[in-house]
């Protein structure tokens, strides 16, 4: 990692602490204390981003609860050795398949829903190709800290649907990619997740 985006954790992980202060201390001086060292973050996240105090604080909602890791699943779907990606809304760019991780819906649900919603294809998930933890790839700043899991999907339906969700979906060479929506996925990610799912016995990918 580099320099700022060892920063960029130790701030997230900051946060963290300060929301479990927050959550669990009865002492009223100790509550003062963590809710500094919450204002502070938000300070740091704000130099370190460029967004307004307010916009950030809007991004999380009230801990409840211990606070964890986000989940971000994605699917990688094969064609005649061209993958699947969707055009994002939200940038404009291209991703594989998926999003957050919904409540009540396992791994292996949430993208086999992704696939249908955004890409109208009907898919069986074949193998867990990775589980990035994205501290540890040059993703843009993110106030989260999120795991993302790849799976492999085979599709079991041909017809291609786009997502109202997404502005379009098309096949790509591997070696030949678009502009990658690179808050969501890197090329070495995808290169990297299309050997797994075409090299016989290769082992998933952690961290």
């Amino acid at each position: 990692m580099t320099k700022q985006e060892e920063t960029f954790t130790l701030i997230k992980r900051l946060k963290s602490l300060a929301d479990i202060g927050m959550l669990y201390t009865q002492n009223e001086y100790d509550k003062e204390r963590y809710a500094e060292l919450l204002q502070i973050s938000y300070e740091l996240l704000n130099n370190n981003t460029g967004e307004e105090i307010t916009t950030l604080k809007n991004l999380y909602l009230q801990n409840k609860d211990y606070p964890t890791a986000k989940v971000d699943i994605r699917g990688l779907i094969i064609k005649d050795n061209t993958i699947l990606l969707v055009k994002e809304m939200a940038d404009g760019k291209w991703s594989l398949p998926g999003g957050w991780a919904d409540v009540g819906y396992s791994p292996k649900e949430v993208i086999i829903k992704e696939c249908k919603e955004e890409t109208g294809l009907e898919v069986t998930t074949e193998k867990l190709l990775a589980v990035f933890d994205k501290k540890f790839h040059p993703h843009p700043p993110q106030p989260f800290y999120v795991y993302k899991m790849v799976f492999y999907c085979k599709a079991i339906s041909t017809a291609i649907i786009k997502g109202f969700d997404v502005l379009d979906v098309q096949y790509f060479d591997v070696n030949n990619l678009p502009e990658l929506s690179e808050d969501r996925i890197l090329k070495d990610q995808l290169q990297l997740a299309f050997k797994i799912a075409t090299t016989p016995g290769m082992p998933t990918y952690f961290e």
